[in-house]
């Protein structure tokens, strides 16, 4: 069907909710019918996510529901016996509506359901599909994006977001899902009497908590010193709140100051229009209480509690967001660091990024003897490694970060998680307080030994058919009609990693990508910079990414913004070709 005839089909459906219908009724708007239901929405990096509301192409209970019915089916025909599956949710609009919607689809098809009574981060329902041996988990969340979203993320048994080949089953079954009645449901009452849909307790997360504390590096540290670091904190009206001060709490940490103005759950994000730690503007209440309580560190966390952003004071005194891999950086070297000076350090240890993340980390890896691994952008691609070590037992997981803000250590959650992050960042910034020195003057400190690196990430939002074509139009034209040459800066190596082929071109020699197919470009330059260009997988953007590195931070400054003018001269010539 068209996407008139889908609009019509669900004004003249029984089965569609009677507010969605008006919604539909009331839109005058071709464009806006359109772009609701041009396409199914899809399966990206995160799962799916989009926009709330009526349509094919909206998050709303119909859409979850065939999405819900795919996944009963991919998960009926894999498995036997009794299957269950965890469901968590955020604090956003909708969430604990779709989640329910998901349990009672789950139930519909006989599968048992464990759902969490009050909202849960994201590392939580990772933690507890490990723990109660479910087939899959579902969290309801769209991240950091803006109020008006929201979104779908699958599990699998490992506690991992679904990878590329699970997920394109689940697609598949979902896609057989042709009409609406075809979604099987049960009433919530019945299947509680039914034995179907159980509540998950508290159990699950006091043994989750105890898990972060044993994540500690240096006991005596924290034990003796934990109550002299100041810190604020911010949940950015997210669900990290209750965990992230317990785990602290417990550690000793005594002296956290919560913004109480973004204390509280809130999916409309009152004080932040773009509730994302990457944001300077989510810190704004949190620099206000800083002028009075002068705190060691600052930071947030987003709404699903996965993400988290760090501040610190510079050399002028001055509070500055740090980049996620500026973050990433100084826990690694924390981490490695402190596994060394303790003999904990695993001879086979392994450093996992994105091809996307700084390479800052490589030379503190390898003062270590640690090898770095690197993975296509999405945790879901580390988590899938860290499953694979444990299969084969070859290597042994440190830790593993991406640019976006998202980090983990331990072995027993699946995806980036915040609670452990904000654990370790307090820990790292009283080590370092204990030796005179701020996060900033270590992170210093780095750029002298390893090289001054910058990143920056250019979003170019693109919405709609027309959007996604034109995406795909500027990815062929780097593709096929690039230049020798970014500036006055040499391309040496082409990775193309939808071809899987690495191109020498200089030597004229090409070699296998043993990743994953993506629709992701890279360039390498001769000055050791690189960028790389990908269509995002849950949002209307395109996204490239930047790298240089330089003598000084100034150096690096100046590079960075010419990368950025030469590439997006480019990019602006091929939007037109």
């Amino acid at each position: 069907m068209n996407y008139k005839e889908k609009y019509k089909s669900w004004i003249n459906s029984n089965l569609i909710d009677f507010k969605l219908k008006k919604e539909l009724e009331q839109l005058i708007n071709e464009k806006e019918i359109e772009d609701r239901f041009y396409k199914d929405l899809e399966f990206g990096t995160g799962g799916l996510r989009g926009v709330m509301g009526a349509g094919t192409n909206r998050m709303n209970i119909h859409t979850i529901g065939k999405a819900t019915q795919g996944l009963a089916d991919y998960l009926n025909s894999k498995y036997t016996g009794n299957i269950s599956v965890c469901i968590a949710y955020d604090s956003r609009n909708m969430s604990k509506e779709f989640a329910g919607a998901a349990a009672k689809t789950l139930c519909g098809n006989g599968i048992y359901v464990n759902l969490f009574e009050k909202l849960t981060p994201t590392p939580i329902l990772s933690y507890a599909v490990r723990e109660l041996k479910s087939k899959a988990g579902i969290v309801i969340t769209a991240s950091h994006n803006p109020k008006e979203y929201n979104g779908y993320k699958v599990y699998g048994e490992d506690g991992g977001q679904v990878t590329d080949e699970a997920a394109k089953e689940i697609i598949t079954c979902a896609g057989k899902v042709n009409d609406f009645s075809q979604v099987k449901t049960i009433e919530v009452n019945i299947a509680k009497t039914n034995g179907l849909l159980k509540i998950i307790g508290e159990d699950i997360y006091l043994s989750y908590i105890d898990r972060v504390k044993n994540l500690t590096l240096r006991e005596d540290l924290v034990i003796k010193y934990a109550k002299d670091l100041k810190v604020i904190y911010t949940p950015i009206h997210g669900s990290g709140n209750v965990p992230v001060r317990r785990v602290l709490s417990e550690l000793g940490y005594d002296n956290v100051s919560v913004v109480k103005e973004q204390e509280m759950p809130d999916g409309n994000f009152p004080t932040a229009a773009y509730p994302n730690p990457e944001d300077p503007k989510v810190f704004e209440l949190a620099l206000k209480m800083a002028e009075e309580i002068n705190p060691d560190i600052i930071f947030g966390t987003d709404p699903d509690c996965d993400r988290i952003g760090v501040v610190v004071k510079d050399k002028l005194g001055k509070y500055k967001v740090l980049t996620g891999n500026q973050t990433g950086v100084l826990l690694c070297n924390y981490i490695l660091n402190s596994l060394c000076e303790t003999n904990k350090l695993p001879k086979n240890g392994v450093v996992i990024k994105t091809i996307v993340t700084s390479n800052m980390v490589d030379g503190i890896a390898l003062k270590y003897n640690v090898e770095v691994l690197d993975v296509l952008t999405g945790f879901k691609y580390i988590g899938e490694k860290i499953k694979e070590f444990e299969v084969k037992s070859e290597k042994e997981f440190i830790l593993g970060f991406e640019e976006s803000f998202g980090y983990l250590a331990g072995n027993f959650v699946r995806d980036k998680d915040a609670v452990i992050a904000a654990t370790l960042i307090c820990e790292m910034t009283l080590y370092y307080k204990n030796k005179g020195m701020s996060l900033y003057d270590a992170l210093t400190d780095l750029y002298k030994k390893h090289g001054y690196y910058e990143e920056s990430l250019v979003s170019i939002e693109l919405k709609g058919i027309d959007g996604a074509e034109k995406i795909g139009n500027i990815l062929e034209y780097l593709r096929h009609s690039m230049k020798a040459s970014i500036g006055n800066n040499k391309i040496i190596k082409k990775m193309d990693y939808r071809a899987g082929l690495e191109m020498n071109l200089i030597e004229c020699t090409e070699k296998t990508i043993k990743l994953p197919k993506s629709n992701v470009l890279k360039f390498v330059l001769e000055d050791g910079s690189w960028v790389v260009v990908r269509p995002s997988g849950t949002e209307p953007k395109m996204k490239i990414y930047l790298s240089v590195k330089g003598n000084s931070l100034e150096d690096t400054s100046e590079k960075i913004i010419r990368l950025k003018e030469n590439v997006m001269s480019i990019v602006d010539e091929a939007s037109i070709n």
